[in-house]
């Protein structure tokens, strides 16, 4: 049986859990059409997802079409989980894009049409809504086209276009416009095609109709279909063209076991259960998988999940999706054996920081676990604790993602806590080349002279290290020794942020044959970068977020005003069919709370998304440094007297 896993993405409020209820509806798989509103659907199952009328997590349904297995993935749509979005990308065959006739290509949508076009994943654009007034289906194919320069070809016919009885019927190559339309465009993807076509060879419909299907397969051509999800309209149309296609492009050809692990979900009795979609190879219950940190667990159970239900399938095969439990370490991203070629897009970043405090201190160890565990569900959300200060830190990427991981705490684990008001996270990087020396010889036995060169990087290269000491003036375990020492120790600068952008050389040091202890050069070289950092100094970096705002045109001057507020670096402003449009890049603790601010201020109309830019150093006068994190170099007697007690 073929099978097609399919992503379905878009805006909030777009229609995606309407259009998943529908397919299994019209598949028949289900008897009744769930609703979103009504809290029935089969993939919003979280009592979260059904209070708020929104999806929070990646969640899957399988159907039956035909003699085709299409496993559909429901994202999220709200920009806070689009960690979510970002890793269902990869194991996608096809994402089938919603726009609304209404909206157009809303700004959460363009970044998402940009990571499918960089991940060479295949397209099915799906105009949504063509039953509600003011539905625009033209305007928005020619501007996919003019925008994304995409070869898009509408398959569907639309009469009373607006109106709730429209009609909605499949254009055939019967009729001459689409013929000849589908020609043109097929005769853009071969030269062959063309030289006959304008020679006045006489081409078959039978023909175009074959090379129309192998060019949606290729993703050559970009089709796109008109829906109305919520009558159930078109939804055959959709089927069927997924039917028809070979989307099986991203399948090895050999057997070598090939996987990756979009999401981890928690079962009350299996614990983890890692969804995983199979480039190749198989995988059966029993079987032992080697996971990304190096252990080895055994499959207990491989299920096929429905919305909140599953069923035990035994087996998972090249080109499908699985459910597998009992792999306790297992994290979402994480490989299943060997993976060549993944094309992976980051739409989202953690840029902010909140500290989680328990309602008693007797639970602290509770929540912690709680958090540790959800954050192996969500690569997005990263969980640290200071065992000094007993303090719990999250970062997040929004304050909605925030509520909900609150929620829950509360009705997954019985846990109430209060979350401190979210904190930039900001970085820092050196300002200048500099040298670190660090002599640790006393007090005896003990032995660790580290000699570090420091040079400012490009932004974005992250950190570099090598060395040019040979093994016997220091051996080259002690060597490695220092390389991971000094990885851990650029978590905190002079400003106790993490410390980015720049190249480490190891350029002298040595070790004693007698009193060097194996643990000294993990205390001798955060000395000895703090040393390093003083003597270049360091810039504050602050995270920035790429934001394109769409309004109504009366709200113009009301955005550009914000603007200057925001501190944002804006390109030129676009007015088109009476709406205003502005991409800029804004730093991220300015826009914050923008989103309530700008749906404030355009009665809900305005709307707003963010992807993560990169650092930019910080103005004079913006930023601040954070408290340090366990033992502090600054104070070196303290430091090695704690660090050898903690060795000890």
């Amino acid at each position: 049986m073929k099978t097609v896993n399919i992503g379905i993405v878009a805006h909030v409020d777009a229609g995606k859990t309407t259009l998943t209820e529908q397919l299994l509806y019209c598949s028949g798989q289900t008897r009744t059409v769930g609703s979103v509103d009504d809290g029935t659907s089969q993939s919003d199952f979280l009592k979260v997802e059904q209070r708020r009328g929104i999806s929070v997590r990646t969640s899957v349904v399988s159907l039956q079409y035909g003699d085709v297995r299409i496993n559909v993935i429901d994202t999220p749509g709200h920009a806070d989980f689009a960690a979510d979005v970002e890793r269902s990308l990869a194991v996608l065959d096809v994402a089938v894009v919603m726009i609304s006739a209404v909206e157009g290509i809303q700004p959460q949508t363009e970044l998402l049409i940009e990571a499918l076009m960089r991940t060479n994943t295949r397209m099915i654009f799906v105009i949504n809504k063509v039953d509600r007034a003011g539905s625009r289906i033209q305007k928005i194919i020619d501007e996919i086209r003019e925008r994304f320069s995409l070869r898009t070809i509408c398959l569907t016919d639309v009469k009373q276009e607006g109106e709730r009885d429209c009609i909605l019927t499949d254009r055939t190559l019967k009729s001459d416009d689409f013929f000849t339309e589908a020609t043109e465009l097929l005769c853009e993807t071969s030269d062959e095609l063309m030289e006959r076509y304008l020679s006045g060879e006489e081409i078959s419909k039978e023909e175009i109709h074959r090379l129309m299907t192998a060019a949606f397969s290729s993703g050559e051509l970009v089709p796109a279909l008109c829906m109305a999800a919520l009558h159930g309209k078109g939804i055959a149309s959709l089927l069927s063209l997924l039917a028809a296609c070979d989307f099986s492009y991203k399948n090895r050809q050999d057997d070598t076991l090939s996987g990756i692990v979009y999401q981890v979900t928690h079962d009350k009795a299996m614990g983890r259960v890692a969804h995983v979609r199979l480039f190749g190879g198989a995988l059966k219950n029993r079987d032992s998988v080697q996971l990304t940190d190096g252990s080895e667990q055994k499959i207990t159970q491989i299920r096929r999940y429905q919305g909140g239900k599953f069923s035990d399938i035994g087996e998972v095969r090249r080109g499908e999706i699985g459910a597998l439990c009992g792999l306790s370490n297992i994290r979402a991203g994480d490989i299943i054996g060997e993976l060549f070629g993944l094309q992976q897009y980051e739409l989202s970043a953690p840029l902010f920081c909140v500290q989680a405090a328990p309602k008693t201190a007797s639970e602290r160890y509770t929540l912690l676990q709680a958090l540790l565990e959800l954050s192996a569900e969500d690569p997005g959300m990263r969980v640290s604790y200071e065992q000094g200060e007993q303090e719990i830190d999250v970062n997040v990427t929004g304050k909605i993602q925030l509520e909900v991981i609150n929620e829950l705490l509360q009705t997954r684990y019985g846990l109430s806590c209060t979350f401190s008001a979210p904190s930039v996270i900001y970085r820092e990087t050196p300002i200048k080349p500099g040298r670190g020396h660090e002599a640790y010889t006393m007090p005896k036995p003990c032995w660790a002279i580290v000699t570090l060169d420091i040079t400012p990087l490009p932004r974005g290269s992250g950190i570099t290290f090598s060395s040019t000491v040979p093994n016997n003036q220091m051996f080259y375990r002690y060597q490695r020794h220092v390389e991971t020492a000094l990885y851990r120790a650029a978590k905190q600068g002079l400003y106790n942020w993490e410390v980015v952008d720049m190249n480490v050389v190891l350029s002298d040091g040595n070790h004693h044959t007698i009193h060097t202890h194996p643990m000294d050069f993990f205390l001798a070289t955060p000395l000895a970068l703090y040393d390093g950092l003083l003597h270049t100094g360091t810039h504050l970096l602050e995270p920035m977020q790429k934001m394109r705002i769409a309004v109504p045109e009366e709200y113009a001057k009301t955005v550009l005003g914000d603007l200057i507020t925001l501190r944002a670096q804006a390109d030129v402003p676009v007015i088109k069919n009476g709406m205003f449009f502005v991409e800029a890049r804004v730093p991220a603790a300015t826009v914050m709370d923008y989103s309530v601010t700008l749906a404030a201020k355009t009665k809900g109309k305005g709307s707003l998304s963010l992807r993560f830019d990169g650092y930019e150093i910080c103005p004079p006068g913006i930023g601040a440094a954070t408290r340090h994190r366990g033992p502090d170099p600054r104070d070196r007697d303290r430091y090695i007297l704690t660090m050898r007690s903690a060795m000890a």
